[in-house]
């Protein structure tokens, strides 16, 4: 079974997550927005895409192809970029790279969005990488930090969709 296909409860403690020198973060959010609204941005490859995901820097995102269900595309900046094969359905989206900076091919970046009794969504975030190159100057920082990191880059898309709804 793949890390990402855990139950959302499913949680691994630090050493877990770091064994064998591969990033492994999981964030799990709560938020108002709801899970449509996530997937749809999650899965919106048009020139908006930098906008909604402010981590994505506008003048270096590429679409390469897409279909009715994935799509190929160059996200990230200068200074850390993947390209990466998208795949979803309808409560989630997997990010496999294809070729990077910093990450082996084969890694995968997969966002899952359910929605909430009472409104709004439980959203759960993974990163399972293999570092390259100049990629292991990155592993102690997103160790230690990488959950924090990835939750501030997650609310800020949330925060983007909020505006957008209201």
């Amino acid at each position: 079974m793949h890390r990402a296909d855990r139950g959302m409860g499913g949680r691994l403690s630090a050493r877990q997550r770091y064994c064998n020198n591969v990033p492994y973060v999981v964030v799990d959010v709560d938020s108002d927005v709801a899970a449509e609204q996530v997937m749809a941005a999650a899965t919106d490859f048009t020139e908006r895409r930098p906008e909604l995901w402010p981590n994505i820097s506008g003048g270096f995102w590429q679409l390469h192809e897409r279909g009715p269900t994935w799509a190929e595309a160059t996200e990230g900046s200068p200074a850390v970029w993947a390209r990466e094969r998208y795949e979803w359905s309808d409560k989630r989206v997997v990010g496999t790279t294809k070729d990077s900076n910093v990450w082996q091919p084969g890694g995968t970046w997969t966002l899952t969005a359910e929605p909430r009794n009472g409104g709004g969504s439980h959203i759960r975030v993974v990163l399972d990488r293999r570092w390259k190159g100049r990629g292991w100057l990155f592993y102690v920082p997103v160790a230690l930090f990488g959950e924090q990191m990835f939750r501030r880059n997650l609310q800020k898309t949330l925060d983007v969709l909020r505006t957008q709804r209201s």
